[in-house]
């Protein structure tokens, strides 16, 4: 996973800026450890940070294209990149980067040239004749961006707050699906598809073929490598049925990729959790059944609550539930590294495609339940593809999230949330279960929906409350909101991640990033309307659904009620 800085807008002091561009980008090393690389004139910076995924020798950035005017940055993949350049024949080609493709695509198309591209991507171009710029990210957000205007107003932008947050007042989130040039009023909505709209798809009809069929072609696409990779691997339907269609490709040549993927004779999958954690367990069972080369990593809680200062700092992030779920991911991502590989593909995207999250057994009707999904998705980039992009790249590693290749949510999205209803004896994701059948162990395909911070072992979130209880003080608790008055926390968990991550980034820029407001079970705050319960226990951990989870929380501890085993939780 790489990084990317930039400065525009520059009209004094080059040397100065480039040194500084320069020192910002060393900020983000972590991201790309393999290449440093930076391209400066008189009104421009950019600076690249490369871990090398595809073609290690002759893809080092910023790319220039042939007329040597146009400058490029990129951190991501382009999964499409060999019929691109089918596309592109006459130009000259000088690498056999995915990225390179960018250039004659812009000087054909412009800004719309991101219609075209298939993959995970955050860019920064640079035209030096004009001096304009294009700034971009892909349709959800799976890389991250940011921006600022520095004291003088000069553009800066990069991959993580790390590199901003002393330099611009001022910090914005790059927003996904999105463009941005000097003549923009800001940046500019480029993907926009119909499924957002519940209209265009009420009364759609199921097609678990295709269904099925297009996350297969969505893993094969994103298996792209010149390097080895793996697959990390929870236990839990999502990250398994990745794992199961990897391990089919595995040993495989794929020849349509446009480069020479490294596939290991033998798939190698990744688990993390504590001792006797539900996850490892499943895991196991997963990897036997795939044949897979398991790597089940335990942790211990001292070893997680040691390392919540560098996790918080890596995530840039105060959210409870991110961290809960990114520090084990994190400790993950260390041994991966170690184990030599550099790429994995992940499962996030699932749950919100799907419903997989255990409120969702309280949707009202299939309107609400797809007006969620799609609130679910827009917010991921500060969530999931977060936690699953900070947490690897802090080690060097890249994640893919097959569930959020665009073709493959043209298919999940745009048939009737009716069918996705947890409903009559269905539980959770019942479609996605249903359309791969056998390709799972029964006792994976239809296990029920662990958030990832449970499924490690439910001690690691008592345990952080514990060590948050002991650690914050009432009193710093009831002057929480003087303390911090952006997004003032209302626990003493959500009080320790806040006061760390004041320490990795002082002041309000950076606070101002990180989404607020009550969740249950990882809900947006909408759909606490659903139940009454919700709004009790305003947890985000699965076992705060009653009545849902196998091991909810009881009465008097979390405010929810320990219930009976609900039918919906089983299968049909």
């Amino acid at each position: 996973m790489c990084s990317i800085t930039a400065i525009f807008g520059i009209d004094d002091d080059p040397v100065g800026l480039r040194t500084r561009a320069v020192r910002l980008s060393a900020r983000l090393r972590h991201r790309g450890p393999d290449w440093s690389g930076v391209w400066a004139d008189e009104h421009a910076v950019l600076a690249h940070e490369r871990l090398a995924i595809v073609d290690p020798t002759s893809g080092s950035q910023p790319l220039i294209d042939a007329s040597g005017e146009l400058v490029l940055a990129v951190n991501g993949e382009i999964y499409n990149h060999a019929e691109l350049r089918e596309r592109c024949q006459d130009y000259p080609f000088a690498t056999a980067s995915d990225c390179e493709v960018i250039l004659p695509l812009f000087a054909e198309l412009g800004p719309e040239l991101l219609h075209e591209l298939s993959g995970i991507f955050a860019f920064v171009l640079y035209d030096r004749g004009s001096q304009r710029w294009l700034v971009a990210r892909d349709p959800i957000g799976v890389i991250p961006l940011y921006y600022g205007f520095d004291e003088r107003g000069r553009l800066h932008v990069a991959s993580e707050l790390k590199a901003l947050v002393d330099v611009c007042p001022r910090l914005h989130e790059f927003p996904p699906g999105h463009w941005m040039t000097p003549d923009s009023d800001g940046p500019v909505r480029y993907f926009e598809p119909a499924w957002r709209d519940y209209a265009a798809v009420q009364g759609v009809a199921l097609d678990a073929d295709a269904l099925r069929e297009s996350l297969c072609d969505a893993v094969r696409r994103q298996l792209m490598s010149d390097v080895p990779y793996g697959v990390l691997l929870s236990g839990g339907l999502d990250s398994s049925l990745v794992a199961a269609i990897a391990a089919r490709y595995a040993g495989q040549r794929v020849e349509d990729q446009g480069s020479s993927p490294a596939h290991w004779p033998r798939l190698h999958s990744f688990a993390i959790g504590l001792e006797g954690s539900p996850d490892l367990a499943a895991a196991r069972v997963v990897a036997d059944a795939l044949d897979s080369v398991h790597h089940a990593v335990t942790y211990s809680v001292q070893e997680g609550l040691d390392v919540l200062p560098d996790v918080i700092r890596h995530i840039e992030s105060y959210d409870v539930t991110s961290i809960r779920a990114s520090t084990p991911m994190f400790l993950l991502a260390r041994y991966v590294k170690a184990s030599g590989v550099k790429m994995v593909l992940s499962g996030e995207g699932a749950d919100e495609i799907f419903g997989g999250y255990l409120y969702f057994h309280m949707a009202p009707d299939a309107r609400a339940f797809h007006e969620e999904t799609v609130r679910k998705l827009a917010a991921l980039h500060q969530f999931d593809c977060l936690r699953a992009n900070k947490s690897m790249a802090a080690w060097g590693v890249e994640a893919r999230v097959p569930f959020l290749d665009r073709h493959f949510l043209d298919v999940a999205m745009a048939f009737d949330a009716e069918h996705k209803l947890i409903r009559d004896g269905r539980m959770e994701k019942h479609v996605l279960r249903a359309a791969f059948e056998g390709w799972l162990p029964e006792s994976v395909l239809w296990r029920q929906k662990e958030q990832f911070s449970d499924g490690v072992g439910y001690a690691w979130i008592d345990s952080l409350r514990a060590h948050a209880e002991a650690s914050v003080s009432d009193k710093d608790l009831s002057t929480a909101a003087f303390r911090f008055p952006v997004n003032p926390p209302a626990t003493k968990e959500a009080y320790l991640y806040r006061a760390l991550f004041a320490e990795a980034f002082p002041g309000d820029a950076a606070a101002e990033l990180v989404p607020g407001g009550k969740s249950i079970a990882c809900s947006s705050p909408a759909a606490l309307a659903w139940d009454p319960s919700f709004a009790a226990s305003a947890d985000p951990s699965g076992r705060a659904v009653a009545g849902v989870h196998d091991d909810a929380y009881v009465s008097g501890a979390e405010g929810t009620e320990d219930a009976a085993e609900p039918d919906a939780k089983h299968r049909a």
